[in-house]
C-alpha cells in the first residue's frame, strides 16, 4: 500500500516533450496536448499519463491504495522555471527607477550613491536574517505566479564574507520553501571601487580566495560573470570562467547586454550552459552559441523596465538554431519583477514568440539552463509532478489576459502549494 499515490484526472495537459536536449528552431514550437487525461503520481513523481480508466487498470493491484482527485476539466502546464534572478538583496531601489523615468543616466545615478554599489553597501550592512526574509518573500511571491523552480545569484557582496552570507541566505530559503532553488555564485557582477584600477587583483581574489570557500559551503552550482564594457573584458571573463570550471562549478555568462563585446562568442568558445541578456549580440556569435548547445536566456522584463529594445528572439529561433529560455531577472535595480506570466506575455506580444515557443522557453529550455531538465520542465513520466492550473482553456491565456495572474493553483511534487 502506498498512501502517497495520487491519480489526478479530468485534465487538459499542455507540455513540451523532452528529447534529451533543449528545443530549438521549429522544435521549440512543438507542444503535446492531452485532452481529458490523467496523471498518476507516486512520492511526487509522475509514473504514468493516460486516461483515468487506463491508469486505474495499470496501477491497481490487491495492495494498492491511491487518492482520486477530480481536476474538473482543468488546463495545466508544467510549473514555470525561472533560470535567472538576483532575488537575494537587502534594499529596493525604487528612487532610482523614478530617476530613470525623469531621464537620469546610469552614471548620474551612480554619482547619487545608486546603482549596484548601493545594493553592495546594503548587503554589507545587512544581517543574514534580513536577506533570508526578503529573498523568501520574493520566492513565495514568484511561486504564487506559478514558478516552481528558480535560480538565485549572489553578486551584491563582491567580497568573500558578503558573498558567502548571500549564498548562505539562499540556502536557508531553499531549505524552508517548497521550490527547487539553484544557487549561482556571481562575485564577478561588478568591480569594487577598491579594485577599480586593479581588475587583475580582484579576479585573483575571486579565484584564489573565494572559489575554495564557495565550494566548501556546498550551495552554489554555477559561476556567472558580467562580461560587458566597463565591467569585465572578454579576456578577464575567460580567465574567471575557465577557473570556475576547473574548480568544479558549471558556468554562465551575462553577455552583450549593452554593447556587442563578443560575449556571445566567448559563451560559444567555452560552451557555457547559458548566456544571458544578449540584446546586442550579433548573428554570427549567436549561431556559434547554437552550435555549442549554449542556451540563450532572454529577459524581456528588463528591456521593458529600462525602455530598451528587446532581444531578437525570432532571429535566434529562425536563423541561429539557438534554444531560447525566458527568465524574470528579478533584481532591485533594473527589473523588479518576479512574475513569469508577465515575462511570458512580453515574449509573445513584444518579442513575437508564439505561445508554444514561450511555453517551452519558460519551462523545458529554462530547466536545461539550470541543469534541472532531468526532474522538471515538462510533464512526463519520471519527472516531478510540478504543474500549474490555468484560468483559461489553453496557455494562450497567459498572454491574452494581460496584467492578470491567470494562475489558479500551483502543485509542487503533487502537493497543492497555492
Amino acid at each position: 500500500m502506498n498512501a502517497s499515490d495520487k491519480l489526478f484526472y479530468n485534465l487538459n495537459i499542455y507540455t513540451p516533450i523532452d528529447t534529451g536536449k533543449p528545443s530549438f528552431g521549429k522544435d521549440q514550437n512543438i507542444i503535446k496536448e492531452y485532452r481529458n487525461s490523467a496523471i498518476y503520481v507516486r512520492n511526487g513523481i509522475i509514473i504514468d499519463i493516460g486516461t483515468k480508466d487506463e491508469l486505474i487498470i495499470n496501477n491497481t493491484n490487491n495492495n494498492s491504495v491511491f487518492e482520486l482527485i477530480d481536476m474538473c476539466s482543468a488546463t495545466i502546464i508544467p510549473g514555470f522555471v525561472d533560470p535567472h534572478t538576483h532575488m537575494c538583496f537587502a534594499n529596493r531601489r525604487e528612487s532610482e527607477f523614478d530617476m530613470r523615468l525623469k531621464g537620469a543616466t546610469y552614471l548620474e545615478i551612480l554619482e547619487n550613491d545608486g546603482g549596484i554599489l548601493s545594493s553592495v553597501n546594503a548587503v554589507k550592512n545587512s544581517t543574514e536574517e534580513k536577506l533570508v526574509s526578503i529573498t523568501r518573500d520574493l520566492v513565495l511571491s514568484a511561486m504564487s505566479s506559478g514558478t516552481t523552480t528558480i535560480e538565485i545569484k549572489s553578486g551584491y557582496g563582491l567580497f568573500k564574507e558578503e558573498e558567502l552570507k548571500m549564498l548562505s541566505a539562499i540556502k536557508k530559503v531553499r531549505d524552508t520553501t517548497p521550490l527547487d532553488i539553484v544557487a549561482t555564485f556571481m562575485a564577478a557582477h561588478a568591480v569594487p571601487s577598491e579594485y577599480k584600477d586593479n581588475h587583475e587583483g580582484f579576479i585573483d581574489l575571486i579565484i584564489k580566495e573565494m572559489f575554495p570557500d564557495v565550494l566548501k559551503q556546498n550551495i552554489a552550482e554555477f559561476c556567472d560573470v558580467f562580461c560587458e564594457k566597463g565591467v569585465f573584458t572578454i579576456d578577464e571573463s575567460r580567465k574567471l570562467l575557465q577557473a570556475a570550471e576547473k574548480a568544479g562549478l558549471k558556468t554562465k555568462i551575462h553577455a552583450d547586454e549593452v554593447f556587442d563585446t563578443g560575449g556571445a562568442s566567448l559563451a560559444a568558445e567555452l560552451a557555457v550552459t547559458s548566456a544571458e541578456h544578449l540584446l546586442a549580440a550579433n548573428i554570427d556569435n549567436l549561431k556559434a552559441m547554437g552550435q555549442a548547445n549554449t542556451i540563450a536566456v532572454l529577459l524581456p522584463a528588463t528591456a521593458y523596465s529600462l525602455k530598451k529594445e528587446y532581444a531578437n528572439a525570432r532571429l535566434m529561433i529562425d536563423q541561429c538554431n539557438l534554444p531560447v529560455a525566458l527568465a524574470t531577472d528579478c533584481n532591485p535595480g533594473s527589473c523588479f519583477c518576479e512574475s513569469m506570466p508577465f515575462v511570458f506575455g512580453l515574449a509573445v506580444m513584444n518579442m513575437n514568440m508564439t505561445v508554444n515557443e514561450a511555453l517551452v522557453a519558460s519551462t523545458l529550455n529554462a530547466a536545461y539552463a539550470i541543469n534541472r531538465n532531468n526532474i522538471v520542465g515538462s510533464l512526463e513520466i519520471g519527472k516531478q509532478a510540478d504543474f500549474i492550473v490555468l484560468d483559461g482553456e489553453s496557455p494562450t491565456i497567459l498572454a491574452y489576459h494581460a496584467g492578470s495572474n491567470s494562475i489558479l493553483n500551483v502543485y509542487k511534487k503533487g502537493e497543492k502549494v497555492i
